[in-house]
C-alpha cells in the first residue's frame, strides 16, 4: 500500500531558494508558490497561495544563517501545511543547524540538536532528509524517519577526475581524529591513502595542530571534512601539512559551507590551492575568491524525493 500523497509540491524559506528551484527543475515541477516574510517586530509570516491538501509536500529550508530565524521559517511552514491537510510533510534540510551540540560535554550542557528534533517532529513533520549530518546518532534524536543523504559520492567523481588516474602522487588527509571514519571511507572510493592531523583544541573555534601522522612529503593532499565553520581548524591543517609535512599542495573539501567569522579572509591567506563545498548552504554574498568552489546537491535531492514519493529505497543515493 502506498501511503504518500496524490502529488509531489515542493516549498522553499529563504535561507536557499536558488537550491529548491534547481531540485524542482530537476524533477521537473515548478516550485511552490508561497511567501515567507516578516512582521515589523521580526515574527515570521508565511503564507501558502495553493492548495496542498492531500499532497506530498516537501520544504526546503538549511537552518544555517540566519539559524534560529531560518529555523523558526521550517517550524512555522511545517505547521501552516500540516493545518492545510497536507498528506506528508518532509522537511528537506540540506545542513541541519544545532548539530554539533549532539551530546553534553560537560556537566549542564543543552542536547540542542535533540530539541531541535523534537520542535520538527512536534510542529507536525512526518520525515525529514538530510546531508551529512555532523554526527550520525542524530538520526536516533527523531521519533519520525530520517534519510541521512551522503555527499561523499559527489566528491569521489570529482576527485577521481581531477587526479586522471594519478593515485600515488595524493593522499586523503583527516583535518582530526573526529572526522577519521569519514575521511577513511573517502579514501577507500578514491583509492588512496590516509593520513591523520592531530590537534589540541583550547577553546572554542580555536583550535593548535600538533602533529601528523603519515607520511605527506612531496604529496597532493586532500584534506576532507564534512564542514567548514571560521576555517580555524582547516587552515591551520593546511599550513601544518606544508610547513610541518612537506606537502605538495592542498586541496580541501567539505559538504557544508558555514563560513563565519573571518572563516573568508583565513581562506585566502591559507595554504589552500582549492577548497570544494556542496551548495547545502547557499555561497556568501558577493563571493569572489578563486580558491572556493561548488558542486550542487540539487540532482541528489530531487532524486531522493521522488524515490520518497514513490516508497522506494533511497539506499543507493549513500554509496
Amino acid at each position: 500500500m502506498i501511503s504518500h500523497g496524490k502529488d509531489i509540491k515542493v516549498f522553499s524559506g529563504n535561507s536557499n531558494p536558488s537550491l529548491a528551484k534547481e531540485i524542482c527543475r530537476c524533477i521537473g515541477i515548478q516550485l511552490g508558490d508561497n511567501d515567507v516574510t516578516s512582521f515589523s517586530d521580526g515574527e515570521i509570516s508565511v503564507s501558502l497561495y495553493e492548495t496542498v491538501r492531500g499532497s506530498d509536500v516537501f520544504i526546503v529550508q538549511s537552518t544555517c544563517s540566519p539559524v534560529n530565524d531560518n529555523l523558526m521559517e521550517l517550524l512555522i511552514m511545517i505547521d501552516a501545511c500540516k493545518r492545510a491537510s497536507a498528506g506528508r510533510i518532509t522537511a528537506v534540510m540540506p545542513y541541519f543547524g544545532y548539530a554539533r551540540q549532539d551530546r553534553k560535554a560537560k556537566a549542564r550542557d543543552p542536547i540542542s540538536a535533540k530539541l531541535v528534533a523534537n520542535l520538527i517532529t512536534c510542529a507536525g513533520a512526518d520525515r525529514v532528509l538530510t546531508m551529512d549530518l555532523h554526527a550520525n546518532q542524530i538520526q536516533g534524536f527523531f521519533d519520525i524517519p530520517v534519510d541521512n543523504l551522503m555527499g561523499g559520492p559527489l566528491f569521489t567523481d570529482y576527485y577521481i577526475n581531477l587526479m586522471g588516474g594519478n593515485t600515488d602522487n595524493y593522499i586523503v588527509v583527516s583535518p582530526d581524529v573526529g572526522s577519521v571514519a569519514r575521511a577513511r571511507n573517502f579514501a577507500h572510493k578514491v583509492g588512496l591513502n590516509l593520513a591523520i592531523v592531530d590537534k589540541r583544541r583550547e577553546k572554542a573555534n580555536q583550535s593548535e595542530v600538533m602533529n601528523i601522522i603519515g607520511d605527506v612529503t612531496g604529496k597532493s593532499v586532500i584534506l576532507f571534512d564534512d564542514m567548514v565553520d571560521t576555517g580555524g581548524s582547516l587552515c591551520g591543517a593546511a599550513k601544518a601539512l606544508v610547513e610541518v609535512g612537506g606537502a605538495k599542495e592542498v586541496y580541501a573539501c567539505a559538504s557544508h559551507g558555514v563560513l563565519s567569522g573571518p572563516a573568508l579572509e583565513r581562506i585566502e591567506k591559507s595554504a589552500l590551492k582549492e577548497l570544494l563545498f556542496l551548495d547545502t548552504i547557499p555561497a556568501p554574498k558577493g563571493l569572489k575568491s578563486e580558491k572556493i568552489r561548488y558542486l550542487s546537491v540539487a540532482p541528489m535531492f530531487a532524486e531522493a524525493i521522488e524515490r520518497v514519493y514513490e516508497e522506494v529505497s533511497i539506499s543507493s543515493l549513500f554509496r
